[in-house]
């Protein structure tokens, strides 16, 4: 632990304790260290406490960093209680036990380091990545030298990376990297690829790192960060060990707060969890420390590359055509429907391909935690929730939207996941003519999801008696499709079920199609089984062909194929 002394003209004089071995500085809510200032950046530096003392990283920013009357342009240390930084009108000084004088050149005096005095006593910069096996020269070190070197030149340029887009400095940062490699790195050893060293750097100061390849791999459909060094991934259902990792739990933060930055989400001590997304939809999950207790963690779970449709569905094996047909007029026909399933059996997916179902003539409003639905409907609002500030304000849950749609004229409701009380505003809707709308729930089979819903809206805390719950559910739920995620990675839709009704006091389901499994170890150990019909005919069904709807009452015979 280390203290950080901060003094400014007009202001009382502050202290922060850092924890842990980071401490941020700037103007965003992230900061362990906020300071205010127009050319102090979200991000202005990091201080960081390593095995000979506290050491100060630059991030960007116009406001110049002042280590006892010397510019830092690069990281420098260590710094001791004896050293003043100055960041604009902000003096900062460093206390604490750990905060001590490392045994290194010109340590002893009270001027600083220069950076080339600095930098062969230095570990590698925390966005250093690892990727095992690298070869006979250290990649990691030459990495670290033109990563360093990145950093200079674009401190020396004055480049203002907030007044650019994406576009712009990923191209400003890549003829950089190319200029210093050909001024700069003419030594590079032989077996090392300046290409590939160039979008490793790339990757490192603009991008989510060794993360950068795994997205781009089309075959990738989901990663798990259990700490820096220790990377899963999913891979046509199957969960293996990734081969790239971190070096450092700085550059696993680093990537967590490239994610949540530009969502206007923060991450910290007192914030240690966050839910966001990715640029293309991809859901992201983030825990650091204290709650993270190996460090840094971040799962991702990739969003499809294209819009997939109900015959990708029938190519993956998850239904069968009839099933397929039976829930396209479900949809259509406005049938409230609720996908239920376990953690990965792919719910939201299911449900983003039983949205296309709905007619482009109805109003829709989606709301969701973290945005990752993506209908084409034209009257189409997408809501996000967002949560507090840092002084706990400004929160907006998903039961405040529930009850906002329901002014936006919306023909149907779509809620990403219920988890709590939005649950009961949920089902009141559905009940005061938002028919056709669709949610997702976590259960393991269509009789856990009507309890998962009775527990859901007594969180609400209405104190409502258990019966009146039941008849909500009932006259609001139509349909429960359940899909279920095989030990071999596959996902199937393993229920179709109708709720009929209440009596006594109980609701009564009745199965329209199952999947029944006959094999687990099957051609490359998946599951086989076949999609069957029950023989019963859901009543909405009787009702669109007693007006006349043309429907195929033959697909409740049953005539089940294997998949």
């Amino acid at each position: 632990m280390f203290t950080v002394l901060i003094d400014a003209p007009g202001r009382d004089p502050r202290q922060v304790k850092c924890m842990h071995r980071e401490c941020g500085i700037g103007r965003g809510d992230a900061n362990l260290v906020m300071l205010q200032g127009w050319n102090i950046a979200s991000r202005h530096a990091t201080l960081m406490r390593e095995e000979h003392g506290v050491f100060i990283l630059p991030l960007g920013g116009k406001e110049p960093i002042i280590l006892n009357g010397r510019a830092v342009l690069a990281k420098q240390g260590p710094i001791t209680g004896r050293d003043e930084l100055k960041i604009g009108n902000y003096t900062l000084r460093i206390a604490g036990d750990e905060a001590r004088v490392a045994v290194l050149p010109q340590a002893a005096n009270e001027q600083s380091l220069s950076p080339q005095d600095v930098e062969p006593a230095l570990k590698p910069v925390a966005t250093d990545i690892t990727v095992r096996g690298a070869g006979p020269s250290d990649m990691t070190e030459w990495r670290t030298r033109l990563h360093m070197a990145l950093v200079r030149q674009m401190d020396l340029r004055r480049t203002d990376v907030r007044s650019m887009d994406d576009q712009a400095l990923r191209d400003t940062t890549i003829n950089l990297i190319d200029d210093i490699l050909k001024r700069e790195f003419t030594d590079l050893p032989k077996d090392i690829n300046p290409r590939r060293l160039a979008k490793q750097v790339l990757d490192e100061a603009i991008g989510l790192g060794p993360l950068e390849d795994l997205i781009d791999d089309p075959t990738v459909t989901e990663i798990m960060v259990n700490a820096h060094d220790d990377i899963f991934i999913e891979r046509n259902g199957r969960i293996q060990k990734s081969e790239v990792v971190f070096s450092t739990e700085r550059a696993c933060l680093a990537a967590i707060e490239r994610i949540v930055t530009p969502l206007g989400r923060r991450i910290d001590e007192s914030s240690p969890l966050v839910d966001a997304r990715l640029k293309d939809g991809s859901r992201v999950n983030a825990v650091i420390p204290p709650v993270a207790l190996r460090g840094p963690s971040i799962s991702i779970r990739k969003f499809a590359k294209r819009r997939l449709m109900g015959e990708d569905l029938l190519k993956f094996g998850s239904l069968d055509e009839r099933m397929l047909e039976f829930l396209t007029i479900a949809v259509r026909e406005r049938r409230n429907v609720v996908v239920s399933g376990g953690t990965g059996s792919g719910k939201t997916t299911l449900l983003n391909i039983l949205s296309n179902f709905i007619p482009d003539g109805d109003r829709v409003v989606t709301i969701e935690d973290a945005a990752e639905l993506k209908l084409v409907q034209p009257n189409l609002v997408a809501l996000e929730a967002r949560p507090a500030n840092m002084e706990g304000k400004g929160q907006i849950t998903i039961r405040d939207l529930v009850k906002n749609a329901l002014r936006m004229r919306p023909d149907r409701i779509v809620v990403g996941e219920c988890r709590g009380g939005e649950s009961l505003d949920m089902l009141q809707a559905m009940n005061t003519g938002h028919e056709g709308s669709l949610t997702t729930a976590h259960a393991n089979n269509p009789r856990e999801t009507l309890s998962r819903l009775e527990v859901m809206v007594m969180m609400a805390g209405m104190d409502l008696p258990m019966t009146v719950v039941r008849e909500q559910i009932a006259s609001a739920v139509n349909l429960i499709v359940h899909q279920r995620r095989y030990p071999c990675g596959s996902r199937k839709v393993s229920h179709i079920t109708e709720i009929t009704g209440i009596e006594s006091g109980t609701i009564q389901m009745q199965d329209i199609f199952l999947f029944k499994p006959t094999s687990y170890h099957g051609p490359d150990g998946k599951v086989v089984g076949s999609f069957v019909a029950t023989g019963a005919v859901p009543e909405f069904y009787e009702e669109l062909a007693e007006r006349g709807v043309p429907v195929d009452l033959g697909i409740f015979r049953n005539q089940g194929g294997f998949a």
